[in-house]
């Protein structure tokens, strides 16, 4: 393995400076990456309200007969609509109720403004609707049936009009998988009790056979709009269905996210909805830069002259650290507000703390006696304790963070994450690697080049009657 390991940092370095400085289409996604008309589908980096700006929609509760508004109404629909935000794909939105009935929704970055605003504005009603097999309209994606809908007779075989079957308040779960057969994106979702006994009393009805194509159709309606209309093709399901077709990975995460999240307890309507500029704009985010910049070089240059040749070890490996993280803050992606850069530089800071640990050990250990390749060892292996505990302290702390923050908070946490366990692997892995070769070179056998002198460079060891000096071999 320890072979291996320089090919494999340097394939993750190269890939790391690809990611970053070139326009890569985004893995895993169906969009088309062809900029500059369009980065849906590139590898970018994301930005938060912040810095960039995006959009702000409000939305009013409405109240129905004998359901006033309430505190809890309007702590629900907060919930439904940030996690329909998320499910879409939109990180870090600023999602909070103002006033009594009141919801106001700020989302950073968006590309396309309809689908958002579409998404957040169907939050009425999920019905689960029988068409029957003479219906005059063909029913498709997009279909209006209207929003006041009879309920379905009790004998399921005389429907003769689109009727409701039950509400989404019979749906249990909802999520994406392929299909072991085909290999095409479903969507499997799981009925409760009633609902499940409903729906297979109307399979049994509709349902004529494998090889038949006028199976019955079952449309998925949200405010009276078709969403999906897939046919019934079996008799009984037990609860458990599953939806297919030619989904793309957004038709998918469409769907999944409007059963989930499609029934709201009570109607909202859209009260404003615009274009908001940064809090802090791009200026704000370009100093940001430049004072993390030169905080960065003043550490650079206190660990060349202090630690001299681990020094540049050690910058080498915050070099790699850095385009490592961003290449993953690209990919993921992580959405960057100033609170995510300040987890960044802070990150950056625990890395330095790191190797510092590791290169005072070193010098310790070569004051100690001990020969110059068996200090660097003994200097990673007993500061490893010290560098584990202090970082799994803050990945403990970030993680409740990330679970039990806010957005914003869940950002810092995310950034903070993922850049401790990446200056343990840069700090552990790739500094030792490159000392390990280092010290093994004949340039590198100088006491100066290890910021000690030349007596702590020398050791005193016992012999037979008397005591001698000697210079610490390699």
């Amino acid at each position: 393995m320890r072979r291996f390991l320089p090919l494999l940092i340097v394939a993750v370095g190269l890939a790391a400076l690809a990611v970053n400085f070139l326009t890569l289409p985004r893995p895993f996604s169906d969009d088309v990456c062809s900029p500059p008309t369009s980065t849906g589908g590139c590898i970018d980096t994301r930005l938060g309200l912040d810095l960039q700006g995006g959009l702000r929609g409000e939305y009013q509760a409405l109240p129905a007969p004998n359901h006033p508004v309430t505190s809890d109404d309007m702590a629900t629909i907060r919930t439904i609509i940030e996690n329909r935000i998320n499910q879409y794909g939109v990180a870090e939105p600023v999602v909070q109720t103002q006033g009594s009935d009141r919801v106001v929704v700020e989302i950073p970055g968006v590309t396309d403004v309809e689908a958002v605003r579409q998404l957040i504005g169907s939050t009425g009603l999920l019905q689960f609707v029988p068409i029957p097999k003479n219906y005059a309209t063909a029913v498709g994606q997009g279909t209006h049936l209207g929003t006041d809908l009879p309920a379905c007779p009790d004998d399921l075989s005389s429907i003769t009009t689109p009727c409701v079957l039950f509400n989404g308040d019979q749906l249990a779960s909802a999520a994406a998988g392929v299909d072991s057969t085909t290999g095409q994106r479903v969507v499997n979702f799981t009925l409760k009790g009633p609902g499940s006994t409903l729906f297979d009393k109307y399979a049994s009805v509709a349902y004529v056979g494998p090889n038949s194509a006028s199976n019955q159709q079952f449309a998925i309606v949200l405010d009276g709009n078709v969403v999906s209309a897939p046919s019934v093709n079996a008799q009984r399901f037990g609860g458990q269905g599953q939806i297919g077709g030619s989904f793309s990975t957004a038709d998918v995460t469409s769907l999944v996210t409007v059963l989930k999240y499609g029934s709201l307890p009570l109607q909202i309507s859209e009260v404003s909805f615009s274009q908001i500029s940064a809090t802090l704009g791009l200026n704000f985010l370009q100093q940001s830069i430049l004072a993390g910049i030169i905080g960065i070089a003043l550490v650079f240059i206190f660990m060349l002259v202090h630690y001299r040749l681990p020094g540049v070890v050690a910058c080498v490996a915050l070099i790699f650290y850095t385009l490592v993280s961003f290449a993953i803050f690209r990919l993921i992606p992580v959405t960057l507000t100033l609170a995510g850069v300040a987890a960044f530089v802070l990150s950056v800071g625990m890395a330095v703390d790191a190797n510092i640990l590791i290169f005072e050990r070193t010098k310790e250990e070569l004051r100690s006696g001990k020969t110059l390749v068996s200090a660097v060892e003994a200097g990673f292996n007993r500061a490893w304790n010290s560098i584990f505990d202090s970082n799994m302290s803050s990945i403990i702390t970030a993680t409740i963070l990330f679970y039990f923050g806010s957005a914003t908070i869940r950002g810092f946490a995310l950034v903070l994450i993922i850049g401790v366990l990446l200056s343990m692997f840069s700090a552990i892995t790739l500094s030792r690697m490159m000392l390990r070769w280092i010290v093994r070179q004949s340039w590198a056998r100088k006491a100066r080049l290890f910021g000690v002198s030349e007596d702590e460079f020398i050791i005193a060891a016992p012999t037979t009657g008397n005591r001698r000096q000697v210079r610490a071999s390699v």
